[in-house]
C-alpha cells in the first residue's frame, strides 16, 4: 500500500510536471519578422502608351529596388496589369515611379485596387517579356527573387541586378540584346 501511494503522487507529480510544461509551451509568443507584419498587396492597372516602351521591366526594377514580389504582364487591350506585394512603404516608392513612367512612355494613368496577400509568393515575375528596343520578340518570363536582406538598394544597383536577370533568361538568337538600353 505504501509503495502504491508513492508510485501515485510521483505519477501526479510527473503528470503536473508535464501540464505545467505544456501550458508553459502555449504561452511561449511566436516571434515573428515585423517587417512581415505589414505585408500588404495590391493590383494595378497602367493604361496610356505603355507597351512597348520599357513599362513592364520598369516596375520589374522597382520591384527589385525595394524587394516586392509581384508580377507585371501586357494585357490585349494595351493596358499593363500589374500586383505589388510587400511592405507598404515600399509599395508606395514604388507606385511614384509607376506613376511618373518611362522616358518613352505618354499618357500614363494609374488604378490601383488592395489584392490578397500570398505568403508564398517570394518572386516578381514579368510574364512574356519582349522588347522593341532590344529586337527581342520572342517572349520571355523574366524572374526576380527576393532578397534574404531585405534591404533597398540603389537605382543603379536594381537596374544591374535587372540586366543580370535578362541575361541569364533569353536564350539563342537574344544572346548579348539585354545590354542595349
Amino acid at each position: 500500500m505504501r509503495i502504491h501511494r508513492t508510485l501515485r503522487r510521483k505519477v501526479v507529480c510527473l503528470a503536473a510536471s508535464i501540464s505545467c510544461a505544456l501550458v508553459t509551451a502555449v504561452h511561449v509568443p511566436v516571434q515573428s519578422n515585423a517587417a512581415d507584419q505589414n505585408v500588404i498587396a495590391i493590383s494595378g492597372i497602367v493604361t496610356g502608351n505603355v507597351q512597348g516602351v520599357g513599362f513592364r521591366a520598369m516596375i520589374q526594377k522597382q520591384a527589385i529596388r525595394y524587394n516586392l514580389s509581384g508580377s507585371a504582364e501586357n494585357s490585349n487591350d494595351g493596358s499593363v496589369r500589374f500586383i505589388l506585394q510587400g511592405a507598404g512603404e515600399r509599395i508606395d516608392q514604388a507606385l511614384k515611379a509607376v506613376r511618373e513612367g518611362t522616358k518613352r512612355s505618354t499618357n500614363v494613368s494609374v488604378s490601383v485596387s488592395p489584392a490578397s496577400v500570398d505568403s508564398n509568393l517570394r518572386t516578381f515575375a514579368v510574364v512574356g517579356w519582349t522588347s522593341v528596343g532590344r529586337h527581342i520578340s520572342h517572349p520571355y518570363d523574366l524572374i526576380f527573387y527576393l532578397r534574404r536582406d531585405n534591404a533597398i538598394i540603389k537605382k543603379d544597383e536594381a537596374k544591374a541586378i535587372w540586366l543580370d536577370i535578362c541575361r541569364k533568361t533569353v536564350k539563342g538568337r537574344d544572346i548579348g540584346k539585354c545590354d542595349k538600353d
